[in-house]
Order: C-alpha cells, then structure tokens, then sequence
C-alpha cells in the first residue's frame, strides 16, 4: 500500500544545496538577487523533492495578510491598520491583527497561528522577534514586509519607514524662525531608529542656526502621554526652562500640555510646543497641535501594495523606502514672548 512522502521543508533544501534557507526562499519568491546557478540548483532540488508551498497554485491572489504589532495601544497603530485594510479591501485581501507584546509565548503563538492559517504574507510592525522565530519565519517561504524597523531587520525583507531625521530638523527650524533659542526635546525610546533620528533632526537644527547642544534640554520618553508628562515636569522644574518644546510624538506633546497647565503657563503664549505624527488628537487638542505629519496610512498602503508583488513574484523597487514628513502648522506655536 502507498504512504505518503514526508513534506520536505525549505531547511532540508537549503541543506541539500548548500545555502541558506533565505536564500531558498527567495528562490521560491521570484527575487532577483539570487545567483543563476544557485538558483537553478535549488529549483532542481525543489522539483527533485517534490516541494510545494502552501497555497502555491492560488499565487496570483493575494487572501490572507497577517499584520503584527508589538502593541495595539496607540492611535498610531490605528492609522496604520487603516491604510493596510483600505489597500488589502481594495485588492480582495483579508487582514488579520496580531499584537505580540514583546513576549516569546505571545511571539510563539502568533507564528503557529501564521502556521495553520496559511497566510500569503506578513506585514511586521516589530523587529523584536526572538532570532529563532524570526528562523522559522523565513524557513515558511512567506513574503515579508517590515513598517518602521526598530533598527537593522534581520529578516531579509523590504522596509518602509519615513523620513524621522528630516521631520524632527523642520520642527526645530520652525521653532528657532519664530525666535525661540532655548528649546527643550522630549525624546522617544533610545533603541528605535526613529527616536535617534528624530534627536538627530532636532540637534542638527539647533547646530545649523548656531545654537548650542543642551543635554540639560533633552529629556527621556517612552513614546506615550505618561512620559510627555514626565517629560514636561522635569523640562519647567529647570531654574533656567526652555520657551519651546519639541516632543518626539503627539501624544507625549499633549502630555506636555498637561504639564504646562498645571505650572499656570498657556500654550503657545507662554511656551510653544511641537509634536510628531499627526495624529487625530492633535487637531482636536486646545489649542490645535502644530505637528510633524508622519504619513501612516500611506505607509500601510504601500506595504500592502509591496507585499502584494512579493507574493507575485515581482522585485520590488527599492529595498528600503522612506516618506516624507511634512510640517503642519497649527496653533500651539507662537513668536517667543508674545
């Protein structure tokens, strides 16, 4: 009586061929950057073993797209869970939401659940997966797409981020055009690419007009309301405080309003201030939040959009791509001493 062959896996192929097993998947995903005879060696492999992908004869459609965070707590995971289900509605995809909370077991479950689901592709919104599920990851052959990489992916996928570096210098020029000289920075968390570039944007404004570097000036955040407040706190207990105050999101911003507020000075006569994001909030705030709009829903979209030609098979256009920030204006930025 026949039995069935066991499933071979991409391991077991990257063995036989003596490469990697993300090399095997970007054999199995049509890249470019695989060289021909290793290419036409591992496709002899895979036709010798047999080896299909889940999935495999459906690959012109895109049905299933797993889109994992860390955490699903702030309004900037709203935005861009919105530009993932615009664009996934409009091509016929469904979308499924997962936050992991930077714990193994949560991480764990996740990825089996990626497993028995068989999902086409994966949009990260983390790049803090243990190092050996990030290996089980890559070894299920899925197209990947990481949106504003905490630092260098490890994972062998496209990123797509914004421009953080130029977005915190216009914030900073616009505070020193309005005559500020003194301005103090809530920082994001240290270890993310955006928060460093986002410091960086902020010292190389104040560099550029001639303006001194104060560590006193700068201080820490984790991103939230909490820490803005925090922030704030420490900023207006100087015996010498800033009349501007940058913050390295919106939601820290407004916890420097609530600071500010507490302390009996108004925003922006007494003291201007600068978030970054744009997030809904920031319109309806009193006064409305001068801002540093960061396009997150577009950069949903556009991971869609780019995972949607990896399932295809298409090379996609650059392996990093960054949008543009843009200034918005608003009312909570004044000449210094009005």
């Amino acid at each position: 009586m026949a039995t069935d062959r066991p499933a071979v896996t991409i391991s077991a192929i990257a063995a036989a061929a003596g490469v990697s097993a993300p090399t095997v998947s970007r054999v199995l995903n049509g890249r470019g950057d695989v060289a021909p005879t290793t290419r036409e060696r591992v496709e002899a492999l895979l036709r010798e073993h047999g080896y299909r992908r889940r999935g495999a004869p459906a690959r012109q459609s895109v049905g299933l797209v797993d889109l994992v965070f860390n955490d699903l707590d702030s309004p900037w995971a709203v935005e861009l869970i919105r530009g993932v289900e615009d664009a996934a509605h409009a091509a016929g995809s469904g979308t499924v939401v997962s936050a992991v909370h930077r714990e193994a077991r949560s991480a764990r479950l996740w990825l089996d659940n990626v497993r028995s689901r068989a999902s086409d592709g994966v949009i990260l919104v983390t790049t803090d997966l243990d190092p050996a599920l990030q290996d089980e990851l890559r070894e299920l052959g899925l197209p990947r797409v990481v949106v504003d990489p905490a630092g260098v992916p490890a994972l062998d996928a496209p990123t797509i981020g914004a421009t953080n570096w130029a977005g915190g210098l216009s914030a900073t020029e616009h505070l020193i055009r309005l005559g500020h000289r003194r301005i103090g920075f809530v920082a994001g968390r240290p270890e993310l690419w955006c928060s460093r570039a986002r410091l960086d944007g902020y010292r190389a404004g104040l560099e550029t007009a001639g303006l001194t570097f104060d560590p006193e000036l700068v201080m820490p955040g984790e991103f939230d309301y909490e820490s803005g407040f925090r922030g704030g706190e420490r900023l207006f207990a100087l015996p010498d405080p800033p009349s501007a105050v940058f913050a390295a999101s919106d939601q820290m911003a407004l916890g420097v309003y609530e600071a500010l507020r507490r302390r009996g000075l108004r925003v922006p006569d007494d003291v201007s201030v600068v978030g970054f994001d744009d997030l809904p909030e920031a319109r309806w705030s009193s006064p409305p939040l001068t801002t540093v709009r960061q396009p997150m829903a577009e950069m949903g979209r556009l991971a869609v959009r780019t995972l949607h030609r990896l399932v295809r098979g298409e090379e996609v256009d650059s392996p990093r791509v960054e949008l543009a920030t843009e200034l918005v204006i608003r009312d909570s930025t004044a000449p210094r001493g009005r």
